[in-house]
């Protein structure tokens, strides 16, 4: 069984796009709200659709951008959906990178799919998620995604109610239940490798904003692991740090104009790169880098691609770790491998080739590929030691200072 799981859980890093939102205790419980569910609506711009995916052998889809977000099914039944994270479907970032996973293993496999946005927008409720599993498990799905950590209490509730079907919590926790595949991520990892590719490349004020307030597991360790990694580089060059960390405007994951006008007033005062992680944050702090002519690093995706501002991206497999994910839920025994017992989260780290840099698009000079697959590789063999803690609010260093910002 661990020989099948090893290879189920070989990730191979995509540059697509995936964001932050993972958390392996229980999340807060929302204020509950009768509102009904949408489904697929919420968009500004409705997607083409197309016909159900033949389910005949064809050539294989590389390329997400080449499968419709919507598509009509034959019989009106959904085989695979996805429930999204706050934030829209397309956001460059956490809902679209997985559902970019979804799509692609999908049309692939010849199988039937759908998204759900649960009601109420980024005041979404614990009901309103669980209308929107429960409505997706109505519409005939085997297997339902669920994007981020606030997914965790509806998801509970709907895969105890509904045995059948198969859960895959991404960003998520086990739950000790035997259809639900909890996969979480060691960002730690890909937050230090930023970090210590910043400083190597020359940057000695740097800058963190990230989501969920703090309470965002997932971005605790991003952060946590950006500045252990800035301090390891800056030891190696003999240089001190400054880096300005703040939770603030990110609650939501959402771009805003007090986050630009905050990402803006950093880099007025000396701040030259800052990791924007939290989803269409990104946005934001691309926008006030760009007006100041600054750097910016991207998270969970290579963002090298929405803006020139962008010098490299912590980026983790979410796309592909919910592909894994479905081509384990097509057999039994393979499914009961990949979960175990229920009660093991299932983490993906650099052993999994889950998480790293994108060393074809990076703007990185004062490090090179070489370097960093070495750093990859003796993180991978334990000789690069990193704290994967939940810390929203890490210590000064030897060689930086962290400058909290409230």
């Amino acid at each position: 069984m661990r020989k099948i799981l090893a290879m189920l859980l070989a990730v191979v890093m995509v540059l697509g796009l995936c964001a932050c939102g993972g958390n392996n205790a229980a999340t807060a419980t929302t204020a509950a709200t009768e509102a009904p569910v949408t489904e697929a609506s919420a968009e500004t711009e409705a997607p083409a659709e197309t016909e159900a995916p033949a389910t005949e052998a064809s050539a294989a889809v590389t390329s997400a951008d080449d499968i419709a977000d919507e598509m009509t099914s034959s019989d009106g039944k959904y085989e695979i959906a996805f429930v999204t994270d706050v934030g829209q479907l397309k956001d460059k970032s956490f809902n679209q990178g997985t559902f970019d996973g979804v799509k692609l293993y999908a049309a692939n496999a010849g199988k039937s799919y759908k998204y759900y946005q649960p009601a109420g927008g980024d005041q979404a409720t614990d009901d309103d998620r669980y209308d929107a599993m429960k409505l997706a498990v109505e519409n005939g799905a085997k297997v339902v995604v669920c994007a981020g950590f606030m997914q965790g209490n509806a998801l509970d509730k709907a895969a105890k109610e509904f045995t059948d079907t198969r859960f895959v919590f991404i960003d998520g926790w086990a739950m000790g239940l035997n259809n639900v595949a909890g996969i979480a991520f060691q960002e730690e990892q890909c937050g230090y490798l930023a970090g210590y590719a910043a400083v190597m490349d020359g940057y000695t004020k740097l800058g963190f904003t990230g989501g969920g307030g703090g309470a965002n597991a997932a971005c605790d360790r991003y952060g946590y692991g950006f500045v252990q990694g800035a301090d390891a580089a800056a030891a190696v060059k003999g240089v001190k740090v400054d880096i300005n960390y703040s939770w603030l405007y990110g609650a939501s994951f959402q771009a805003s104009n007090e986050l630009q006008t905050m990402a803006a007033g950093w880099y007025q005062n000396g701040t030259e790169v800052i990791f924007a992680c939290g989803g269409s944050m990104f946005q934001s702090v691309a926008a006030a880098a760009s007006a100041e002519d600054a750097s910016v690093i991207g998270v969970d995706v290579d963002q090298s691609f929405e803006s020139d501002t962008v010098i490299t991206s912590a980026m983790k497999g979410i796309g592909q770790a919910a592909q894994t994910a479905l081509e384990a839920a097509e057999s039994d025994d393979t499914w009961a491998a990949f979960i175990g017992d229920g009660n093991s989260t299932i983490t993906l780290g650099a052993k999994d080739n889950a998480v790293g840099l994108p060393t074809a698009t990076w703007s990185l000079e004062g490090w090179t590929v070489a370097e960093y697959e070495q750093m990859l590789a003796d993180i991978v063999a334990g000789k690069v030691e990193i704290d994967g803690s939940d810390v929203p609010e890490p210590a000064n260093t030897d060689n930086v200072t962290v400058n909290i910002i409230k």
